[in-house]
């Protein structure tokens, strides 16, 4: 029984109810209450957030613990003579400080997020790419636990991308910092999640 089905009960309803039958809900109407009922029901909910709309940490004690995983990244767009210097920069290697400075992030992400959980990470792996125009960073988390690591991996590309900016800052302050992202993650009930591509238009440097 479909839409068809309905127009024509709706029509029969409003027939007897202009000859003065009482008065009932159209069909259409409760249709649209089930529909309305249904996406309150699949709407996502803000886990952090109590019944009184106060901030809260996720109980997840009840939970068993699976094996997690999340991909993130970011870039940090860079002008050529910036990317001239990076073999000659006074402070060091700025790739290789900034992917230990990711790597440390990731297992301190829950001192600065204030409801992520600590967690025990069994694996951070920080990668940092030179291209034409800036550093393209890449970073995995691996973890088995009660939730997962998306966060973890999100601070470690972000912190990685700041320690490239404070190693190059002397030479451009315009360093420009885009598209920190969560690219996958898989484990926990929500299931696996992959970033669709998407072409997004070159910003001038």
């Amino acid at each position: 029984m479909g839409p068809h089905f309905d127009a024509v009960i709706c029509s029969i309803e409003q027939y007897f109810n202009r000859l003065g039958a009482p008065a009932a809900a159209c069909c259409c109407e409760r249709r649209e209450t089930r529909n309305l009922k249904l996406e309150t029901h699949l709407k996502p909910k803000l886990s952090h957030y109590d019944r009184t709309g106060a901030a809260r940490m996720v109980d997840v004690s009840a939970k068993s613990p699976t094996l997690r995983s999340a991909q993130a990244s970011a870039f940090v767009a860079l002008k050529p003579a910036v990317l001239r210097a990076l073999p000659n920069n006074p402070k060091g290697d700025p790739l290789e400080v900034a992917r230990l400075a990711g790597i440390m992030a990731a297992k301190r992400t829950s001192e600065l997020i204030p409801m992520c959980h600590a967690l025990p990470l069994s694996h951070v792996d920080v990668r940092l790419t030179l291209g034409k125009a800036g550093v393209s960073i890449t970073s995995t988390v691996k973890t088995r636990a009660e939730t997962g690591v998306e966060m973890e991996a999100l601070v470690a590309a972000s912190i990685a991308a700041l320690t490239v900016y404070d190693m190059c800052k002397a030479l451009d302050k315009s360093i420009a910092i885009r598209e920190v992202v969560l690219e996958r993650k898989s484990g926990g009930k929500s299931g696996d999640y992959r970033r669709q591509k998407s072409p997004s238009p070159s910003l001038p440097l």
